[in-house]
């Protein structure tokens, strides 16, 4: 018998004796070592996720790193026993987007790892076992954890296809905004700028390749400089910051997910500045492979991005960290 956290409703929660489902045909059985906690796990939790991204009861958790215990028919046995993470959009493969490579993109409707599938706050999770990806038998768990926010950063490095000698901005220090840096500095930029209200929190990015960081209010002096600028933070105003910062003709790419309310873009200097502007919700497989090779590599270093480690058992004090504005709190993980 395993455990699992299950949320029956928003703010209604229960940690329940569970019994995996048995990989069938096609799957894998992993035993969760983390979870990592997210902006949208706090939206599941307090019920803001828009109602046709989410469905209760619930186990969340789409942030994982686990082994594999168990394979159904027709998966490669060798699996057994690996260290593993998984996507967690279940495309259908066969639309046409999907043959497009992009997965992400799926038009056979939302399905996703904990939101409208049970997911990884639970000692066990059974999925598809096309969505693993393998990793090296010595690699930190801990830290690959964060690999399915990389593959988000990945799947926006790859739209921004930054260039030697570009200025480059990056708004918004949070995670995602933290794993942009090491994937753009990657791109050996001339000027890599990290915009946030948290100053201490955006001086954090400076050892990941950040070579200056600014509050939002201080920032009017660069608009319309920047050859790319890339949105992490999803807050009200950030998508509107991003634009302007870019220069004319310069190129945007949104990952935040704002709640409603949030400012809209000026489609008169859309036009007239001539920006390209690209969004980013998930990651198809080709960033999930692009995130594993750079942290197998050592090009991507999530680890010191984790701040917060609690058991199962202390979930309450986990959300109620996540989205706190502590400064000081940077990844908080789930340990199973």
């Amino acid at each position: 018998m395993k455990r699992a956290l299950l949320l029956d409703a928003p703010g209604e929660y229960r940690i329940i004796d569970h019994v995996p489902e048995a990989p069938r045909a096609g799957q894998a059985l992993v035993r969760v070592f983390a979870a990592g906690i997210c902006g949208s796990d706090r939206e599941v939790h307090d019920g803001t996720r828009p109602a046709e991204y989410v469905s209760y009861p619930l186990t969340p958790g789409h942030e994982w790193s686990g082994t594999v215990e168990a394979v159904g028919a027709g998966v490669d046995g060798g699996l057994v026993g690996r260290k593993v993470v998984g996507e967690g959009f279940r495309n259908c493969q066969v639309c046409e987007r999907c043959r497009n490579g992009d997965t992400s993109l799926c038009t056979g409707g939302y399905d996703e790892t904990g939101f409208t599938r049970p997911g990884a706050f639970a000692e066990a999770l059974t999925l598809p076992a096309r969505l693993l990806h393998v990793l090296d038998d010595g690699a930190d768990l801990r830290a690959a954890a964060l690999l399915e926010p990389s593959a988000v950063v990945a799947s926006a490095a790859m739209m921004a296809r930054a260039q030697p000698g570009e200025r480059i901005a990056v708004v918004g220090a949070g995670t995602l905004g933290q794993l942009a840096v090491q994937f753009l500095a990657a791109a050996s930029p001339a000027e890599l700028l990290v915009v946030d209200p948290r100053l201490e929190r955006a001086e954090q990015a400076v050892p990941f390749g950040a070579t200056d960081v600014l509050p939002p209010q201080d920032t009017a002096a660069v608009e319309g400089s920047y050859d790319l600028v890339v949105e992490t933070a999803g807050a009200r105003g950030s998508a509107v910051s991003a634009t302007r910062l870019a220069r004319r003709g310069g190129r945007v790419v949104l990952t935040g997910l704002p709640e409603p309310g949030a400012e809209g873009i000026d489609p008169i200097a859309l036009a007239m500045r001539q920006l390209t502007v690209r969004s980013v919700f998930g990651a198809p497989s080709a960033a999930w492979a692009y995130a594993v090779r750079a942290f197998r590599t050592g090009l991507l270093d999530p680890a010191p991005l984790i701040t917060h480690e609690f058991p199962l058992e202390e979930y309450a004090r986990a959300i109620a960290l996540v989205g706190s504005g502590d400064p000081k709190v940077g990844k908080v993980l789930l340990r199973l």
